[in-house]
């Protein structure tokens, strides 16, 4: 073996993708000594995104002050990726752990989202990669589009920043600023989930509850939410309601989408691309992915099936090692996984899975690359 590459999701409550990564190299530095080891930590566009295209691709951390959900100055990051690319993700400005016990999504804001958007472009940015994940907001994405120059009118023809209770406010949206703005740019926005913006599935439903909506403040969110869809039909020619992932992050998705002319795209699609793993797969003997638990919903396209579709494509070996395994693998070996190996050696409960979570990986990732050698 020459050459392996290791490209894993993060095994939730246990290992980081990075971690991952370090014992799929420990493992191959045992099995396969002098073999060239490529890794490629996979963040999914939430918490995290930011560092795991760094160590994936390198560049630099740019700190910024921007606004937080509340509104209070904090300091937020981004990656420069090269001179072209950077990495924005909205929970360093907006995500859920910052609010703490005060949640309440019907007043927090993406607004720093939007700042830092505003400072990667300014600092020169062509492409801007916007992760969707773990937000403490309802608002639609129109605080970011706001700090990006989408003017928000009230019934009185006044500018304002919509938040998740203010949305019902909007009677026109103009995006002319923004577009200007983003003229000749080119925004990708990761998004892992295909829940429509309003309704039984939609963001306030599924969401907001965790964000500390009750089931009267959830009713209220999605009915601003489909306000907000209808005005910005009519004023951006963007239906919302019908762009699958429109719910994400509080129904920022939409309004990137809509409001910005954001394209939504699955997080590993925009990995692969933006490491250039086509290329390395070329000379690749093997590649090795992996998550928490491979299941169904693994198989709509998530980070394992979406490595192991690039891999059937040129014909190359795909050995996905999970935590686990609910249901039927076939869906998963007909588009390009090799073979699945659970990482537990033993029955044990998941809390025990998960305190041993390392040595097992380690094990397993020894026996199959003994088994690929052979």
């Amino acid at each position: 073996m020459k050459k392996l590459i290791f490209i894993p999701d993060s095994f939730k409550g246990s290992l980081s993708s990075q971690q991952v990564c370090d014992l799929m190299k420990q493992a191959a530095s045992l099995e396969a000594p002098g073999a060239q080891c490529i890794s490629i930590p996979v963040a999914d566009g939430g918490e995290g995104t930011v560092d795991a295209f760094l160590a994936a691709v390198g560049g630099e951390r740019i700190e910024i002050t921007a606004n937080g959900p509340w509104g209070e100055k904090t300091l937020c990051a981004y990656g420069k990726l090269n001179q072209r690319t950077a990495v924005v993700e909205m929970a360093a400005a907006a995500g859920l752990p910052m609010v703490g016990e005060k949640k309440n999504p019907e007043k927090t804001t993406t607004y720093g989202a939007g700042e830092l958007i505003r400072a990667a472009l300014e600092s020169g940015a062509e492409e801007i990669i916007l992760g969707l994940g773990g937000s403490a907001t309802n608002d639609g994405g129109c605080g970011a589009a706001a700090a990006l120059g989408v003017k928000f009118l009230n019934e009185k023809g006044e500018e304002f920043v919509p938040v998740g209770e203010t949305l019902k406010n909007i009677t026109a949206i103009d995006c002319s600023a923004a577009k200007a703005l983003l003229q000749g740019k080119r925004l990708r926005v990761m998004c892992d989930i295909d829940n429509p913006l309003c309704g039984p599935q939609g963001a306030a439903a599924v969401f907001a509850p965790q964000k500390g909506a009750d089931e009267e403040m959830v009713a209220r969110l999605d009915a601003g939410l489909h306000h907000l869809a209808e005005i910005a039909l009519r004023d951006a020619g963007v239906d919302m309601l019908h762009i699958p992932g429109a719910g994400a992050a509080g129904g920022m998705g939409g309004g990137m989408a809509a409001l910005l002319g954001g394209q939504l795209q699955m997080g590993i699609e925009t990995v692969l691309d933006v490491t250039g793993f086509d290329a390395l797969l070329q000379d690749a003997d093997a590649v090795f992915t992996g998550e928490g638990k491979l299941d169904g919903q693994s198989l709509r396209g998530k980070v394992v099936i979406g490595v192991a579709r690039r891999c059937q494509k040129q014909n190359k070996p795909c050995f996905a090692v999970v935590g686990g395994v609910e249901g039927e693998m076939d869906g998963a070996y007909s588009q390009g996984v090799t073979a699945v190996v659970p990482i537990c050696r033993r029955p044990m409960p998941l809390n025990e899975a998960i305190a041993h979570s390392e040595e097992n990986l380690l094990a397993a990732m020894r026996d199959t690359l003994r088994i690929f050698k052979a």
